[in-house]
């Protein structure tokens, strides 16, 4: 996905934008929750709690994947080439996707 201008956005840039603003919220959920987890575990929580919030924490992982491989599948069935080598293929997507399923 690329990247968007500080002086504000292209017309074609805006849904990227809030695409990549919406991937940074749900890292930063996973990030939260994953302190939590650490937190837990340091302070000798039970293993119910731990697992729950680690389970949390796979989940919001795995959502940020699936929507950065989503935009991505997206961007490349409507630019299917890249001039600066940049691109990924759909046999490079199927690959990424494989690997968090």
């Amino acid at each position: 996905m690329k990247g968007v201008s500080v002086d504000g956005p292209a017309a074609q840039d805006l849904p990227q934008s809030v695409e990549l603003h919406r991937l940074a919220n749900r890292l930063k959920r996973a990030h939260g929750q994953l302190r939590a987890v650490i937190d837990a575990v340091e302070s000798g929580a039970n293993c119910r709690a731990v697992v729950t919030q680690l389970a949390a924490v796979r989940g919001a992982l795995d959502k940020a994947g699936f929507e950065l491989i989503s935009g991505a599948m997206r961007e490349c069935a409507s630019t299917p080439g890249s001039p600066d080598g940049t691109g990924l293929t759909m046999e490079e997507l199927r690959r990424l996707f494989l690997t968090l399923a």
